[in-house]
């Protein structure tokens, strides 16, 4: 097959290995961004498989619009393709499932609070709440509902889970935020996935329509996933089981915004009859490059 001839022997398998769960461990400058449009292409060419059953993400738009435009140069089919970041999957998800969702507190136009809302939602309700903004700055407590939300935790949860007198303090914040929110009909952007992963659990038909949509799902970046976007792939491809997940085990710059590098590293034991392929060759680096790197990795103790 003609899309085969430039890639090399690993390449070729993990963009022929289909069916089941597939690890890609692939530093920088292995070609994981060709293996992963290759293998798109691969899925709509030779297998035969519909555009729209295939989900593709990745980490920003900007990737997302690159990739469906190499498949669509390939192909000429990359045009329907589901690929995009997490975030704007949420937003397709939500939009859809608020129209059937009938009894919820937020209907599909609802609007999206980027950091600037948010912050001046969070100083109303310290101002509110009588609590002083000299210690409770907003920018410190939006971090905190952030993290919350990420890992999944909604206000009664990291009510229960707060300690110390700061954390009990953003639990008050928080609960009166999202009840603010509520009353706007408004998501902030880590509702995008909080929320998507909150209705799918909740609807079970909801739920199935799309495990059944997408047939094969595959993620780049595998690695800066926090836990989050963790259940939201693990949720959708529960069903068909036929998840590709691309990543870096020696690299993660996100733990500042939840990335959890253990998602990758503890794959196996989520899907522990996936297939492993290493993508070892570099097409980018000089040895010396190379060389150094690897004297630096090599004293990783996880």
């Amino acid at each position: 097959m003609k899309l085969l001839e430039d890639l090399n022997a690993e390449q070729k398998k993990a963009v022929c290995h289909t069916e089941g769960p597939l690890l890609i461990l692939a530093g920088a400058g292995s070609g994981k961004t060709r293996v992963i449009v290759y293998r798109l292409a691969y899925l709509l060419q030779e297998k035969g498989v519909q555009p729209w059953e295939i989900l593709g993400i990745t980490f920003t738009n900007k990737a997302s619009e690159e990739m469906k435009n190499r498949v669509q140069e390939l192909t000429g089919l990359g045009s329907e393709l589901w690929i995009s970041t997490f975030h704007a999957l949420g937003v397709r998800i939500l939009r859809r499932a608020l129209q059937e969702i009938k009894e919820s507190a937020f209907t599909p136009n609802f609007t999206i609070y980027d950091d600037q809302d948010q912050l001046s939602l969070i100083k109303e309700v310290i101002d509110e709440l009588n609590l002083d903004s000299r210690y409770f700055k907003a920018p410190a407590i939006r971090a905190a509902i952030s993290t919350a939300k990420n890992e999944l935790l909604g206000p009664e949860e990291y009510a229960q889970l707060a300690q110390d007198f700061f954390s009990q303090r953003v639990a008050e914040v928080y609960h009166l935020y999202q009840k603010r929110l509520r009353a706007n009909n408004a998501f902030d952007f880590d509702d995008l996935l909080f929320k998507t992963v909150e209705i799918l659990k909740e609807n079970p038909l909801i739920l199935s329509f799309y495990q059944r949509k997408f047939r094969y799902i595959m993620i780049d970046e595998y690695q800066d996933t926090n836990y989050a976007q963790y259940s939201l792939a693990k949720l959708l491809a529960d069903y068909y089981r036929n998840i590709c997940v691309v990543g870096d085990d020696d690299q993660s710059i996100y733990r500042f915004r939840g990335a959890d590098i253990r998602n990758i590293l503890e794959f196996e034991r989520d899907f522990p009859d996936a297939t492993v392929i290493r993508l070892e060759q570099n097409y980018r680096s000089t040895a010396n490059i190379l060389e150094a790197a690897n004297s630096v990795i090599e004293h990783n103790i996880g």
